[in-house]
């Protein structure tokens, strides 16, 4: 019964971050009508994963990211595979072959990024609600046992920095704080051992 609540509960959470999500891209508040957060729930169930949500800066870094490497990089890839066929015999060519599977890598990472971006959301920071967390939310948590006091923002995992203290939704803190409250305290499993937190202030912005 106990794993039977834990798992009614982590839905419940779900379904209350996908419906803030799904507010910021329309004027019907769902959130109010019972069947319409249900279904919107199964529908975000399938979607959801596909999206990534980004702020207005995140996607900007990622679209000249993208721009340097379809320029910059390809014309570089492209110089290098030259340069080492100019050597000689390709078949002994360790250069070359190189130079073709950093090409290939390039390439690679130019379809992620354009996966990515033609998957983006960019929310709007002044339309969130502080009230809960949230993606973008800025939280200032309370470790129980050490007594320190962190500040993370939570952010998609392309955005995620931990230097600049911003951390993915999906990691073990991140996902552990979605849809707590100020004053929640919370048990969170990381690699380090279950740390215990206490949610003391969120923020936008």
């Amino acid at each position: 019964m106990a794993a039977c609540g834990k798992s009614i509960t982590k839905i419940f959470i779900f379904i209350r971050t996908t419906v803030s999500l799904h507010n910021l891209f329309t004027s019907r508040n769902v959130s109010t009508h019972p069947v319409g957060t249900f279904l919107l729930f199964l529908y975000l169930l399938f979607t959801m994963a596909n999206y990534t949500y980004l702020t207005q800066g995140g996607y900007e870094k990622l679209k000249a990211e993208l721009e340097e490497l379809k320029t910059t990089g390809r014309q570089e890839a492209a110089r290098a595979i030259a340069e080492a066929r100019a050597q000689g015999d390709l078949s002994e060519n360790a250069e070359y072959d190189a130079a073709k599977d950093a090409q290939g890598m390039l390439e690679m990472k130019i379809s992620e990024l354009e996966t990515v971006l033609s998957n983006a959301r960019v929310l709007d920071e002044s339309q969130l609600d502080d009230s809960k967390v949230a993606i973008l939310s800025n939280v200032t948590i309370k470790n129980l046992k050490t007594g320190k006091d962190l500040t993370y923002k939570l952010v998609s995992e392309t955005e995620a920095d931990t230097k600049q203290m911003k951390i993915s939704v999906s990691s073990p803190i991140g996902a552990g704080l979605l849809g707590k409250e100020r004053g929640d305290v919370v048990k969170i499993t990381t690699p380090g051992g279950v740390l215990e937190f206490k949610v003391v202030d969120i923020s936008i912005g």
